[in-house]
């Protein structure tokens, strides 16, 4: 644990140290369950065009190609669904944030007029769901 010392020489605990340091547990959480849906995909022969894009609106997870569709992937992860399923975190407002990266996305490419879908993977423990067109 991390802890800070007062003028007395108190200890006591840091919580902004243990935030950041949460922040980073879960970021690199969500690198694995990236990783495995990367390798899960193309296992189903999917081509995958980019990770982790980023653009001025928001970012998509996974970027792939598979039968001429481009599909634009969300990945979510939990352990446990004692707080429900990772997929219920693809909220609407999430989806519409997707969706307008992805159309950024299309038009920097030349791929405007592209087949697309939108997927989910959940990654539930072990476990593994590719919910394919999930919206």
């Amino acid at each position: 644990m991390n802890y800070i010392k007062d003028y007395e020489g108190e200890q006591y605990y840091n919580y902004k140290t243990q935030q950041k340091s949460n922040k980073t547990l879960n970021h690199q959480k969500g690198q694995i369950g990236e990783s495995f849906a990367v390798s899960f995909l193309k296992n189903k022969g999917y081509e995958i065009l980019e990770t982790n894009y980023r653009n001025k609106i928001g970012e998509i997870d996974i970027i792939a190609q598979k039968d001429n569709r481009i599909i634009f992937v969300e990945v979510k992860q939990r352990a446990t669904a004692r707080f429900g399923y990772p997929r219920e975190a693809v909220t609407n407002q999430k989806q519409h944030k997707i969706r307008l990266v992805s159309q950024v996305y299309l038009k920097l490419k030349g791929k405007a007029n592209a087949f697309t879908r939108y997927d989910v993977i959940e990654i539930l423990g072990d476990e593994i769901t590719h919910l394919e067109n999930a919206f």
